[in-house]
């Protein structure tokens, strides 16, 4: 029984002796070793490590990607118009000795970390006026914020990988009323986009018109020319046809008279002597 308690109480003193003179990095952590409250060294390697019982302390830091959702704030646009913005960021600890410094723990480093991208994104949204901000032009603008809060915090041993907008808002109060000026803007654009088509539209209505006109105007002339000529021919065809038989000549023209002047239901009374009866009673003699 005295062998057991023994064999009990060695083995705690070796367990004990093992965490005092020994500390486990993992992979996910970085280890900052302090000794009376100041840095000694900095472990970033995963393994098992020695140190001084009692005198050093080991702190731990994760190596991981982490998030901070900042809660929402006013921030003021360069057309004067007041956005609710709700942003969140993702960071990591890549110089642990510095962060150590600056912060001591995770808690005061998210607070230095929401003043810093605060500051940036009311100077970036200072740049740009509301609709540039809530359009697709806000990739651009989360970029821009994004590097200048990286430089910054850089300092502090923190990598910022991204910063976006969850949520950009019109304060309740006046959010209407932008609405509405928003809405009576972009009708003066829509009328004075119509206006403009109508006059354009009148300019190539009346330049059409014209076109037309002088078309149709050569087209007829061109039909009067043809006409003309082809009727000369006709003529000189006629002519030069009919000066070779001019009785023949005279008889169809006769005929084209009668042609002309009857039909089926036209009653003559002629004298003897008139030229359509002595046409009909002579013929051609």
């Amino acid at each position: 029984m005295k062998k057991a308690s023994f064999l009990l109480i060695a083995l705690l003193m070796i367990i004990i002796g093992y965490k005092s003179f020994f500390f486990v990095v993992d992979i996910t952590e970085y280890a900052i070793v302090t000794e009376l409250g100041k840095p000694k060294k900095t472990v970033k390697e995963p393994g098992v490590y020695f140190r001084i019982p009692f005198a050093q302390q080991i702190i731990f830091f994760s190596k991981k990607l982490m998030e901070y959702d900042a809660p929402p704030s006013e921030i003021l646009t360069k057309d004067k118009k007041t956005l609710v913005v709700d942003n969140y960021c993702r960071w990591k600890i890549v110089e642990p000795l510095k962060f150590y410094l600056a912060f001591r723990d995770v808690r005061s480093a998210l607070a230095r970390i929401d003043d810093i991208i605060y500051s940036e994104m009311r100077i970036e949204l200072g740049k740009h006026n509301l609709i540039d901000v809530v359009s697709d032009n806000r990739n651009e603008i989360m970029r821009n914020v994004t590097k200048a809060s990286r430089i910054k915090a850089k300092d502090f041993g923190i990598e910022i990988i991204d910063i976006r907008i969850k949520r950009a808002d019109l304060p309740p109060e006046n959010e209407k009323a932008v609405y509405a000026r928003m809405k009576a803007e972009r009708e003066r654009i829509a009328k004075q986009y119509r206006s403009e088509g109508r006059e354009e539209a009148q300019k190539i209505r009346a330049r059409t018109e014209k076109e037309r006109t002088i078309i149709l105007a050569e087209a007829y002339r061109k039909v009067q020319k043809i006409k003309g000529d082809t009727d000369a021919k006709v003529i000189k065809i006629y002519a030069e046809a009919f000066s070779q038989d001019p009785d023949f000549y005279d008889f169809l023209k006769k005929l084209e008279v009668y042609e002309q002047t009857f039909d089926d239901k036209t009653k003559l009374f002629l004298s003897t002597d008139s030229y359509f009866f002595r046409l009909l009673k002579e013929g051609t003699k």
